[in-house]
């Protein structure tokens, strides 16, 4: 036992101290793996339920112009009312299978004054960059749509945007602007309108696609990570252990055995090897 005394020093507390903070951090990111594969299933599990339900009026959904609740997320809302065109703005920076481009957000005003964004589409960058090519007009007059709810988004601190243009989908700017009462909370992702419009719609978004991602795979890895640290700090100290007790006639007893058991685990393709290797030199 007293050769194992080298152990009981400031230096391998200090290692040890250093693999337990690893391994807590490991740990916490397992942790933080699980919690996002939860959110994922939550999402998921959204999308089974509301996804393909029949449309409904919106105030049976959205009670107020801030409600929200996100189990509401992917309800069809069923709203008629008439397009703000001179009111329609564009989501920057919205990348759709990889290019870059917009969404068209045009709020729908209902026929009691109250205003919905909709999200009628995506459109591409075009040539000059910083605008797609040809924004579609929305059908004029009275139209009737069916969209999927979505929550608000938050404002990005420092992302500004051009005329006509807005860094996120920030619903409190369509109250700013426009002279009626606005719903703050939730907006919608175009399904139909009617009469079609005139030119070609936005192409409209995908639908989530249901799957988990490798969040539970990302969190078995950190558990083993954490597990490597402490293999990593055994095999320190075992190794200095062979080296200060080299002289020791039972460690070179033992290591006596440990090289036979190297031998004759060696191949004939091995000890060839180390022939040729010899006769070359």
């Amino acid at each position: 036992m007293s050769n194992w005394r080298f152990v009981i020093s400031k230096r391998w507390f200090g290692y040890l101290a250093v693999a337990v903070v690893f391994a807590v951090v490991c740990v916490l990111l397992s942790n933080w793996q699980v919690s996002r594969l939860e959110e994922k299933r939550l999402e998921n599990s959204r999308v089974l339920d509301n996804y393909e339900d029949d449309p409904v009026p919106l105030d049976d959904v959205l009670r107020s112009l801030d409600a929200w609740n996100d189990d509401q997320e992917w309800t069809p809302v069923l709203l008629t009312g008439t397009y703000l065109e001179e009111e329609q703005v564009l989501v920057r920076n919205r990348p759709r299978n990889g290019q870059p481009g917009f969404e068209v957000l045009t709020p729908l005003q209902l026929p009691d004054g109250r205003v919905f964004v909709v999200d009628r589409g995506w459109l591409p960058t075009g040539s000059a960059q910083d605008l797609p090519d040809v924004v579609p007009d929305p059908p004029a007059g009275d139209v009737t749509v069916t969209a999927r709810l979505k929550p608000g988004e938050p404002a990005l601190t420092g992302r500004g945007a051009a005329e006509g243009q807005i860094a996120t989908v920030e619903l409190s700017q369509f109250d700013e602007r426009i002279d009626a009462p606005v719903y703050t909370a939730a907006y919608g992702l175009m399904a139909s309108e009617t009469p079609a419009p005139a030119e070609d719609r936005p192409l409209p978004a995908f639908k989530p696609e249901l799957d988990e991602g490798s969040h539970l795979s990302y969190a078995l890895q950190w558990i083993v990570f954490g597990l490597l640290g402490f293999a990593f700090l055994g095999y320190a100290i075992r190794e200095e252990y062979r080296h200060l007790n080299a002289e020791d006639p039972a460690e070179q007893a033992r290591a006596a055995a440990r090289e036979r058991k190297r031998v004759a685990k060696r191949s004939d393709a091995d000890v060839e090897d180390d022939i040729l290797d010899a006769s070359v030199r």
